[in-house]
């Protein structure tokens, strides 16, 4: 299952990012009390590979992600795709970025509108980046809508997120997500909100996505035991360090970091077979 390509160059490297976050400035305030969410971290994500970043709540995981899809700036550092720098982008370039950058989020019931209709939420990507008519336009969305399970797809067409599950609602986020053909994913917490049933049914879904649509992800997570069935390899940050970076497999069996330790002694079994999972 492994994609690992040392030979080739990184689709996504993050080169000493810091990001600092000050609170509103008042009467009393001082420059010490910034927070830390990053401390010149260093990541490579290869090409057609799932790597996992993993750690519990407020190690910076979550900062991570926003920062490659440029939701939010690094304090100090560089982000590279594909050996270009993004940091500066705007105007076109930083929207031909966000065409091949995109985002899951991890609570479908907050990142979808409720006042729009599945077509409306998978459409409006391709009609911000002007791709297609309006017939290619509804096309897509019918077949992206398949592509993720939900099919057929025109029976979700006009429906609204009140009307599906849970589950359902993040297949649209997914729907929505990969509807431009980006390159790389970040998909933060994707499962979480989820029975485990339902998370190992997504599990498989993004899997397919990166084989069928050579798709690259960034799978964030809280849990060891998600990532190992998920991941090629897996990163553990800890209070904005990342202190450990192998393969799925180098992690699970043979932990360095004391941390990945601790995440690992919390799960409650690792006694499963990747490969029938997925």
């Amino acid at each position: 299952m492994s994609k690992l390509y040392p030979a080739k160059p990184p689709l996504i490297k993050i080169e000493g990012v810091t990001k600092e976050y000050r609170p509103r400035q008042g009467f009393f305030s001082r420059d010490h009390n910034k927070v830390l969410a990053l401390n010149h971290i260093d990541l490579s994500i290869e090409k057609g590979e799932i790597f996992g970043l993993v750690g519990q709540s407020g190690s910076g995981k979550t900062t991570t992600g926003r920062l490659l899809v440029k939701l939010e700036e690094p304090t100090s550092g560089s982000i590279l795709l594909k050996g270009m720098p993004i940091n500066e982008l705007k105007g076109n370039t930083l929207r031909d970025y966000r065409s091949k950058v995109q985002m899951i989020f991890q609570d479908p019931y907050q990142s979808l509108n409720p006042y729009l209709s599945i077509a409306e939420t998978i459409l409006e990507p391709l009609e911000v980046h002007h791709i297609g008519d309006e017939i290619t336009r509804r096309e897509k969305v019918v077949d992206t809508l398949d592509t993720v399970g939900l099919s057929p797809g025109l029976d979700f067409y006009d429906r609204y997120p009140h009307q599906l599950s849970g589950g359902q609602r993040q297949r649209v986020a997914i729907a929505r997500a990969i509807v431009l053909n980006p390159e790389f994913i970040v998909a933060d917490e994707p499962t979480s909100m989820l029975d485990a049933t339902i998370a190992i049914q997504l599990f498989k879904l993004l899997t397919r996505i990166r084989e069928t649509h050579d798709m690259t992800f960034l799978f964030i997570t809280h849990n060891l035991a998600a990532a190992n069935y998920l991941c090629d390899r897996i990163a553990v940050i800890h209070e904005g360090h990342i202190v450990e970076v192998n393969t799925a497999e180098k992690i699970i069996n043979n932990p360095e970091h004391p941390y990945t330790r601790k995440l690992i002694q919390v799960q409650p079994s690792f006694a499963f077979d990747r490969k029938s999972c997925l």
